[in-house]
């Protein structure tokens, strides 16, 4: 069987072929949560420009000759007009849309990452993160913190003091919490910030899968982001160019994270909630 799996985030839609295996994945950075944290709902540009990535995706999935399905996270499943966004989804292509909860979300990532394996898993999302860990095959710790990538530049902008504030009282509910050796991170954070520790100009994702990404060097480059305007931050080997300007606050948010969990360091995963998303479901 055929599966395009398409991931509705709050800052990117995202497309995976598969096929007894990965295929290939897509990326389209639309900013759905644009303006979401101010007035609790998703402006009708953020929705239209959304809507018609996803229909992109579906019909590429359709020339494919494949199964499609798409499922959304916290922009949707937090914004007041969250049901709307699915409505026009469904008018531009007829794809009916999962909206699913934190909880799960949290466990697509780590069983995209992990399979059924011990250990743990970070997402660091565009509205929200997810943190899950397992131990002796089951969920002893899984949480959706409302912050990502793009709250956190709506919420601070650029403004370093407000970063690290922010980001302080977000991961309050990690204390106490020890992560497992094997934690991995995924998302567009993790992968950029995996891509600028090899310097890389294009992904690569047999290069960057498993690549550690230590604690301290994660301290390093979010203070070295901080510091830089936007425009200097693309001049970096590796950066993403839609992401300069989330990047800087949500890597603070990952080094904090894997400071919290008393992590030496975590391990970059390219699999990630699109394969967990067909393993929950049960489709492989």
């Amino acid at each position: 069987m055929k599966y395009a799996v398409i991931d509705i985030g709050s800052n990117s839609v995202r497309l995976m072929l598969w096929a007894d295996g990965t295929l290939y994945k897509k990326v389209c950075t639309t900013r759905l949560a644009e303006g979401l944290s101010a007035s609790g709902s998703l402006c009708q540009s953020a929705m239209e420009r959304t809507a018609r990535a996803v229909a992109d995706f579906y019909h590429e999935g359709q020339k494919e000759n494949a199964h499609v399905l798409a499922f959304a996270t916290a922009a949707v499943r937090s914004a007041a007009n969250g049901g709307d966004f699915c409505a026009l989804v469904r008018q531009m292509c007829g794809l009916n849309v999962d909206v699913i909860s934190g909880e799960e979300e949290a466990l697509l990532g780590l069983s995209g990452a992990l399979g059924h394996s011990d250990g743990g898993m970070i997402d660091i999302g565009g509205a929200s993160t997810e943190i899950c860990i397992r131990r002796g095959g089951e969920i002893v710790f899984s949480v959706s913190l409302p912050i990502g990538a793009v709250r956190i530049l709506e919420q601070c902008g650029q403004d370093p003091r407000k970063i690290r504030a922010f980001v302080e009282d977000a991961l309050h509910p990690l204390h106490g919490i020890c992560g497992p050796a094997q934690m991995y991170a995924i998302g567009g954070t993790a992968s950029t910030l995996a891509s600028i520790r090899l310097g890389l100009s294009e992904y690569d994702a047999k290069k960057l899968n498993g690549l550690s990404l230590p604690r301290d060097w994660l301290s390093e480059i979010s203070g070295r982001l901080l510091s830089l305007p936007v425009e200097e931050r693309k001049k970096i080997p590796g950066m993403d160019l839609r992401r300069a300007d989330v990047i800087a606050g949500a890597a603070v948010l990952l080094s904090a994270a894997v400071e919290k969990l008393h992590l030496p360091e975590v391990y970059f995963s390219d699999a990630d909630n699109l394969e967990g998303y067909l393993a929950v479901r049960g489709l492989i």
